[in-house]
């Protein structure tokens, strides 16, 4: 149960007396500022068995009620949007599901376009080193804060509204506004923000953007990654998360179990790839704990970075169910190989893009959406039969896999009824 520590006054870090000056004066999030502040803080509890089953309290009616970091997580964010911090009004955006078998969902949202940062870094190397002249992180204003999140020390999940950052705190996890958002509630998670890790996946990291979307407990909220290379804007250790309440194609497609003998066996975690969908990718779940499924992702995913090879991830089902996708749009857009036409719409295929959530920036472009148009663009993003299947056995080694045999997971059948999501979605 999680439990709110009230304190005498509750004043946020926006409220203090102005004539106390803290750090540099600019309330950012760099040295200057975020040890001598004061940031809400949520505390998540982790067990010794942290299951990958999302942590949710069901009532006597049987239903489970409200996530506490759900409304808290929203409530901020509608709080920024009322301040006047985003660059757009994205709930304006129109937004429609594409007719089709997979049923891409289409936003256009034109502010992203002309008002997004743009890139300040090579797209040809996966990895590179942090550069604190370039924008970052630590140089964004505390507003833009909607709280920290840390594992709790007590082990009890805790929300505490007002929290000093002490000197053993100082190199915080924070989750704030994306100022140019793509969907309702979108947010980032960064990191150990101080410690100005560059955009590259580590064991802990990727574990904390688990425990997020476990404890949103939420179907309806994902948490995605794209590497450099894969549209990364920012080379800041991030996260995205935000709420599209619909499925997303990639989650309905059917799979392919892959089963091999070896150290997952133990612990759990089923690896299976894509079937019948535009993007090869693999998708990763079970788990004796959080963290069996975490390290095989991660180690995955280090894999990739490691040898130069982009790519995306998106985590479903509450923490529950992650997909990993390989890609190499950047590199094809590079050598001259993709379609002008496809270039022409702007249409960078990052995490939700490849997910099936086709951000467009142009209205011609929306207006004329179709599946065609999705599978094309998406056809570019995929790796080739052939270099799949290289990439494939590289990863299931790096996750501690071998002598590999596949069984069907989910028939093709099954692609156009997906399981139905705990809440009802609606979409116009």
């Amino acid at each position: 149960m999680l439990s709110i520590k009230r304190v005498a006054t509750v004043v946020s870090n926006y409220q203090e007396d102005a004539s106390e000056s803290l750090g540099c004066g600019r309330n950012c999030l760099g040295h200057c500022c975020l040890p001598v502040s004061k940031l809400p803080l949520y505390t998540f509890k982790k067990g010794v068995k942290d299951s990958t089953e999302a942590g949710i309290e069901i009532s006597s009616e049987g239903q489970p009620p409200a996530a506490f970091l759900n409304n808290l997580l929203l409530g901020q964010w509608e709080d920024r949007m009322s301040r006047g911090l985003f660059r757009y009004d994205v709930t304006l955006c129109e937004t429609k599901i594409i007719p089709g078998n997979y049923g891409f969902i289409a936003q256009l949202n034109e502010g992203r376009h002309m008002k997004k940062r743009p890139t300040e870094f090579q797209v040809d190397r996966v990895l590179q080193p942090f550069d604190e002249n370039k924008f970052n992180f630590t140089k964004i204003g505390q507003e833009e804060v909607l709280f920290r999140f840390e594992q709790s020390k007590d082990n009890n999940a805790q929300y505490f509204p007002v929290s000093p950052v002490t000197a053993d705190s100082s190199s915080s996890n924070v989750v704030a506004i994306n100022v140019s958002p793509i969907e309702y509630g979108h947010v980032l998670l960064i990191p150990h923000v101080l410690e100005c890790l560059p955009q590259r996946i580590d064991h802990g990291s990727f574990l904390l953007a688990l425990h997020m979307a476990k404890e949103a407990a939420d179907p309806f909220f994902r948490v995605g990654y794209n590497s450099l290379g894969a549209f990364a804007t920012i080379n800041h250790l991030h996260f995205q998360a935000y709420y599209l309440m619909t499925p997303f194609p990639v989650e309905k497609a059917p799979t392919q179990r892959i089963i091999r003998r070896g150290k997952l066996t133990n612990c759990g975690v089923m690896i299976s790839k894509l079937l019948n969908y535009p993007v090869q990718g693999f998708v990763f779940e079970g788990g004796n704990s959080l963290q069996d499924l975490s390290d095989a992702v991660a180690n995955s995913c280090i894999f990739l970075q490691n040898n130069n090879i982009p790519f995306n991830v998106l985590i479903s089902d509450c923490g529950g169910r992650i997909f990993l996708f390989p890609q190499c749009f950047a590199e094809k857009q590079a050598l001259g190989e993709v379609r002008q036409e496809l270039l022409e719409t702007l249409v960078n295929p990052a995490v939700w893009e490849i997910s099936g959530h086709m951000v467009l920036k142009r209205r011609e472009d929306y207006e004329n959406a179709s599946e065609e148009y999705a599978l094309r663009l998406l056809a570019e993003v995929s790796l080739s039969e052939e270099r799949f299947q290289e990439v494939k056995d590289y990863v299931l080694e790096a996750a501690g896999l071998n002598m590999m045999e596949e069984i069907n997971e989910r028939n093709e059948e099954d692609f156009n009824n997906p399981p139905t999501p705990r809440a009802t979605p609606t979409l116009a």
